[in-house]
């Protein structure tokens, strides 16, 4: 059996089509900067979730490219081991740059002089961390911590100094 087209479909299709051609003529540039826009925003801009308790905020904002000052949060890409795959975001406070001193006493770490965290002798489930490096700081090398004390941070070897290449940039607290 054959049925013929409904003989306003084609009057409404026109009307559509022409509405949408008109929309595009008057909004069009609106669209494309809100496209381009959204692109941009996805080159450098992501999300961060801090999913541990080493710091008090649990989402980030991370500009990529943008390289934190000492004492800002700093987001980079984990170099693997210990329970975390590599290229986790990791999100930690800058706190020793190129040239700092960092130092040790009694597991007790110091940049410049400054404490910045106890390194424990054990982690959560009992395994032994070793103590991160001491010395001073190498051009493209950077010291993160965090002030809760079960932090994977500079203070272990696991972490280390974390080379440039592997920051991702600056990390905003969302909440």
């Amino acid at each position: 059996m054959h049925t013929s087209p409904d003989p306003g479909m084609r009057e409404r299709t026109h009307k559509f089509a022409h509405g949408l051609v008109e929309h595009l003529r008057l909004h069009g540039a609106a669209w494309a900067l809100a496209l381009l826009a959204a692109f941009l925003f996805r080159i450098q801009f992501t999300l961060g979730i801090n999913a541990s308790p080493s710091l008090p905020c649990h989402l980030f904002l991370i500009h990529r490219g943008e390289m934190p000052a000492r004492g800002e949060y700093v987001a980079f890409r984990w170099a693997g081991g210990g329970p975390h795959r590599p290229g986790v975001t990791f999100v930690k406070i800058l706190a020793g740059l190129p040239g700092d001193t960092v130092s040790a006493f009694d597991r007790t770490y110091f940049v410049n002089d400054r404490p910045v965290g106890i390194a424990k002798r054990t982690s959560l489930t009992g395994a032994p961390l070793e103590a991160g490096p001491v010395g001073t700081l190498p051009e493209d090398r950077y010291y993160v911590r965090a002030p809760h004390p079960d932090s994977l941070d500079s203070r272990y070897a696991i972490t280390g100094w974390i080379p440039r290449d592997r920051i991702i940039g600056r990390a905003y607290a969302l909440f």
